[in-house]
């Protein structure tokens, strides 16, 4: 069955909001989970660290270069994701629009490539 990738992405001026208005997020995203798991399409989620963290690896040359900081300088980086398993790009909207709302944020769906 085919594999989508739902992430989550954070907008580069957007505060978070504070700890006590994204509690019902937390609990919204833990029952979407559940439900996902419950369903059968779960693969795998997670939740990442501020990009800040991020480093970059270069093994194209000769020796490894290690950088501090993301591959992209952009506006807009992955906060989190979904991997499920569903049928077609169709079930993966359906996921990805219930997903949006419990996360109170816009979700991007890619296929994986198949095998």
């Amino acid at each position: 069955m085919p594999q989508y990738l739902l992430s989550v992405h954070h907008v580069e001026g957007e505060e978070m909001p504070p700890p006590e208005e994204m509690q019902p997020v937390f609990e919204a995203v833990d029952r979407f989970n559940q439900k996902a798991m419950d369903a059968g399409v779960w693969v795998f989620a997670g939740g990442l660290m501020p990009r800040e963290t991020a480093t970059t690896v270069d093994a194209t040359g000769t020796e490894p270069v290690v950088t501090d900081g993301p591959f992209a300088e952009s506006k807009e980086w992955i906060g989190g994701f979904w991997i499920f398993e569903l049928p077609d790009l169709d079930a993966a909207l359906t996921w990805a629009t219930e997903g949006s709302r419990a996360c109170a944020g816009k979700v991007e769906v890619r296929p994986f490539q198949s095998e």
